[in-house]
């Protein structure tokens, strides 16, 4: 019985998985499995004996005429045999009898799952399937068996991995942190230097306006009442050409108080960008924080690209105006540059230069409804900030990576503008940060924070 046993049962086989180390993205294929394949048809005592032989192997792969029927771990088969009379009811039994007895809830998940993602489904059986083993299905359709010590350990092992990660970036992000708040207090400080000369500026070009037309009355009295000037007045008037300098003056005036009041523009955007935000949120008026960002950003525009804004009434809104201010001036540069890029493109091909539609971003702003989750509860109420530009749109490739930067399960890759933007509004905010784009039509980001 024991030679024909051995020559038509397959030892089990052992694969060392890979020889690089785990990482955050590593998958089932990279940890070691055994593949042990056994006809139903086999009894439970002939499997029992390569249990002996192979003390580390979890358990045993049932097909039927070379498909898979389902599993016994080395666990349910050893109850078995050590119950009373368990080696005269189940020793001598098929496989096929004891599968029937012993049918578990099987966790089967393809090689390709990474390890985290198989330690969460492991972690969501009932406590006593903990420790049965894995089925892992390969792209060549074949199975393995994983013990879950082994996935055990190499889960603790990437969570090591992701905990290094976490505590060097949020390192880095107290550094960055820091070093945010001393330019914060730098700017402001510079922006403060700058106000001061500006407001003695603006508020003296009032005065010397009034002073100019003071003073151009009165050479105008003496004109009328003073008809034959001497050849030296005249000669003066000539050379400094008073007519176009009574013309001009106040057309000089004006546009120094316009210089004036944008310079004050700036610098008050400025130093709202840089604004170091308090421990709690504090209302704030988003259009004025819009607005800021925009004058910002007005030095890339050049004319080539159009703002429209489409603002509703909101009231003050609870939040991180520092952090929003961020969220915000990612989004709009991500639009600036994705439309002057197609503007540069066109510029260099003249033959698709034809029938070139204005390049645009448009800013919504309202308040909306959304309905509750509970039925008893009220209509939760939201604040919605749509940024749409009607560029060539993103491709299917990187809209899902975007997705992935919001996902939480790739919250230790590299960081990207729009992922910190993701958790500024979800995580420190409330709120949600959706995207939608359409090829040729543009792309529209939607930012929500809710009312209190």
């Amino acid at each position: 019985m024991s030679k024909k046993f051995c020559s038509q049962i397959s030892p089990p086989v052992l694969s060392v998985g890979s020889d690089r180390d785990l990482g955050l993205e590593s998958s089932l294929q990279e940890l070691p499995m055994y593949t042990f394949d056994v006809e139903v048809s086999f009894t439970g005592a002939e499997v029992a004996k390569y249990f002996d032989k192979y003390p580390s192997l979890p358990g045993v792969i049932l097909v039927e005429q070379g498909k898979f029927r389902g599993m016994i771990s080395r666990r349910r088969l050893v109850e078995f045999l050590i119950r009373p009379h368990g080696q005269d009811l189940f020793a001598k039994e098929s496989l096929d009898v004891l599968y029937s007895y012993a049918r578990t809830a099987i966790l089967q998940l393809p090689e390709t799952t990474p390890i985290l993602t198989a330690m969460h489904h492991t972690l969501k059986r009932s406590p006593e399937f903990l420790a049965e083993p894995l089925v892992v299905q390969t792209a060549e359709s074949t199975y393995k068996l994983l013990d879950s010590h082994e996935l055990n350990i190499a889960a603790w092992q990437i969570r090591g991995i992701e905990t290094q990660v976490r505590y060097e970036r949020s390192q880095a992000q107290m550094i960055q942190n820091d070093k945010m708040a001393s330019l914060g207090r730098l700017v402001d400080g510079v922006a403060h230097e700058i106000l001061d000369p500006v407001g003695f500026i603006w508020g003296n070009l009032t005065h010397i306006s009034n002073y100019s037309q003071d003073l151009l009355k009165l050479i105008a009295a003496y004109e009328n009442n003073l008809p034959q000037a001497c050849e030296v007045i005249n000669f003066l008037k000539e050379e400094i050409e008073f007519d176009y300098l009574a013309q001009d003056l106040s057309k000089a005036l004006t546009s120094a108080r316009s210089g004036a009041e944008r310079l004050k523009k700036l610098v008050t955007s400025l130093q709202n960008f840089c604004h170091i935000d308090a421990v709690y949120p504090k209302p704030v008026d988003l259009h004025t924080c819009i607005d800021s960002i925009v004058i910002l950003l007005k030095s890339r525009l050049k004319g080539e690209i159009k703002i429209i804004k489409n603002y509703g009434k909101l009231p003050p809104v609870p939040c991180f105006i520092g952090q929003l201010n961020q969220v915000l001036m990612n989004i709009l540069s991500q639009a600036v540059d994705s439309l002057l890029d197609e503007v540069v493109r066109h510029q260099l091909q003249p033959d698709c230069s034809q029938n070139i539609k204005q390049a645009e971003i448009i800013i919504t702003t309202e308040v909306i409804s959304q309905p509750a989750k509970a039925p008893d509860s009220p209509d939760s109420r939201w604040v919605s900030i749509c940024i749409a530009d009607n560029g060539i749109g993103i491709s299917d490739e990187l809209q899902k990576q975007i997705l992935e930067s919001f996902s939480v399960e790739k919250r230790a890759d590299k960081e990207t503008s729009l992922a910190v933007s993701y958790r500024i509004i979800t995580a420190r905010h409330g709120g949600n940060l959706n995207f939608r784009s359409q090829p040729d039509i543009g792309t529209e980001f939607e930012i929500l924070l809710p009312l209190l």
